[in-house]
């Protein structure tokens, strides 16, 4: 059974920085392309980042790009998302997802996802 345990999150004060991390087991996470998402309070869940499976190649929201940094480490089936220079509306709750392809296009273009992560909470004080 797969499964994708997110972890990391906090209460973080405007400009701080936090590490989220995701957790995959189950699964040829070797092989999958990762992301991240984030659902704020009574909004729609949006896409923030991506990594290919081989972690060369990264996409990232307007939002989230220089100051969000998606990686992964293969041998710990884990992908991080460094979070940088943190807003009051950075505030959400974050979640990994994969796909199987292995490519962050998908990640990006599809409508869903083949796995989601647990979620975990970020609140960003002002």
């Amino acid at each position: 059974q797969v499964q994708l345990a997110d972890s990391g999150g906090g209460l973080v004060q405007t400009g701080g920085s936090l590490r989220v991390t995701c957790t995959v087991s189950g699964g040829n996470f070797n092989l999958w392309a990762m992301g991240y998402f984030r659902q704020a309070p009574g909004k729609q869940r949006e896409f923030v980042a991506a990594i290919n499976w081989s972690g060369i190649g990264t996409y990232y929201s307007d939002s989230a790009n220089g100051r969000f940094t998606i990686s992964r480490d293969n041998a710990k089936n884990t992908v991080y998302l460094q979070m940088n220079s943190l807003k009051p509306e950075d505030t959400a709750t974050y979640y990994c997802a994969a796909v199987r392809s292995g490519q962050y296009t998908d990640i990006v273009q599809r409508a869903d996802m083949d796995y989601w992560g647990t979620g975990t909470l970020v609140t960003v004080s002002s």
